[in-house]
């Protein structure tokens, strides 16, 4: 246990992105400033399943909230608890069913754990349920082809004492890895996810890429926090940019900031033009997932890189530079994988362990898996 209290206030550290420890370097300057210009990820060894997360045949048995199939399982932290946010959700299912359907279709649901070992797997303490102990919906969608098919959340994040979910609204899914989207907005909980607001004001163009987003926020000493997002278009082609906003503001989207390179000191600019945004990350990425690592003092990418498999790559800084893609998990090996979701949370021997969700076409469900990382010598 005791090993575990220090990998989780190494977590905890990278969370509150305070300086931890007398005389160090604030890690919100270290995020933002690296000591070094080298990239030290080398690769990644002991690759493995750890356990399945949802469905009939999990560690959590969720058939029993009325959910055989899901997907997604991106997550986020809210003091001790930790949730887990699916996509489309589907009661019972024939037998061998591939991907999505079933019955009692829901566009969204949502777990919750205090889990501290993710060694052994994640072991949900519940679901957010209506009377009848069922997942509910937790943003409602119209489910009409070519109008709204339904609203998948990307990724959601504490702030301003209250939950947010960043969501797209599909419009159609089309070919596999591409589909075509209203908008991407936001929903608000003040009661710890019972239900939800939509902020109708809050919304990116669904040509925009921002579609996909992977927020963090970062916090240098008493100065307002800023959250970061990584976004992606909708569908799994499109390329990596960079927008981020005060944590107090994230309801305003005039109030985002878009990321558009450097200047001649090679410092970030930043506009209020979404369209001077700038690619950080070549595509083709999906689902992408990003986190500060404390063992290897960089950023942390992992994505679908669509015929490929899932791949992770380091940063030095938020927009970069980025390394090379590194191959973390293969479709040869695991055909039909996607969303690989990080959480700072989730980590092993101060961070050279990192614990991720990864959804399966086949059995359409949420796995757990866990990867080391190699560091150059």
């Amino acid at each position: 246990m005791a090993f575990l209290r220090r990998a989780l206030l190494i977590a905890a550290c990278s969370v509150s992105l305070t300086a931890c420890g007398n005389g160090e370097r604030g890690i919100a300057d270290k995020m933002l400033n690296p000591d070094s210009s080298e990239f030290v990820l080398e690769g990644v060894a002991a690759v493995q399943e750890i356990a399945q997360l949802t469905g009939a045949d999990s560690l959590n048995d969720t058939d029993v909230y009325g959910v055989y199939g899901t997907d997604l399982g991106s997550m986020f932290d809210v003091e001790e608890k930790t949730y887990f946010v699916f996509g489309d959700t589907f009661g019972e299912r024939p037998a061998g069913m591939t991907g999505g359907g079933g019955s009692f279709w829901r566009s969204n649901t949502m777990a919750y754990t205090t889990d501290e070992d993710p060694s052994d797997g994640i072991t949900f303490d519940g679901m957010i349920v209506d009377d009848l102990n069922l997942a509910i919906e937790l943003l409602p969608s119209a489910k009409r082809d070519y109008e709204e098919m339904t609203k998948i959340p990307t990724h959601g994040l504490y702030a301003n004492d209250a939950m947010y979910l960043y969501y797209m609204s599909v419009n159609h899914w089309g070919p596999p890895g591409q589909w075509d989207a209203n908008y991407a907005s936001i929903a608000k909980s003040t009661d710890q996810g019972q239900t939800w607001s939509l902020l109708d004001d809050a919304k990116w163009p669904g040509d925009s890429n921002f579609i996909q987003v992977s927020p963090y926020r970062i916090q240098d000493g008493d100065n307002e926090a800023e959250i970061y997002f990584w976004g992606v278009p909708s569908g799994r082609f499109g390329g990596v940019k960079l927008m981020k906003a005060k944590e107090s503001l994230i309801e305003d989207v005039s109030k985002y900031e878009y990321y558009a390179g450097t200047d001649e000191e090679g410092d970030p600019i930043w506009t209020s033009e979404r369209d001077r945004a700038v690619t950080i990350v070549d595509g083709p990425a999906g689902e992408l997932s990003v986190v500060w690592n404390p063992y290897l003092e960089r950023w942390l990418m992992t994505y679908l890189k669509e015929g490929q498999g899932v791949v992770i790559r380091e940063g030095l800084t938020p927009w970069g530079p980025w390394g090379e893609a590194i191959d973390l998990i293969t479709a040869s090996e695991y055909p039909g994988l996607y969303g690989p979701y990080m959480n700072p949370r989730y980590i092993g021997k101060g961070g050279e362990t990192v614990y991720f969700a990864l959804s399966l076409w086949d059995p359409y469900n949420v796995f757990w898996f866990q990867a080391d990382l190699v560091r150059k010598e």
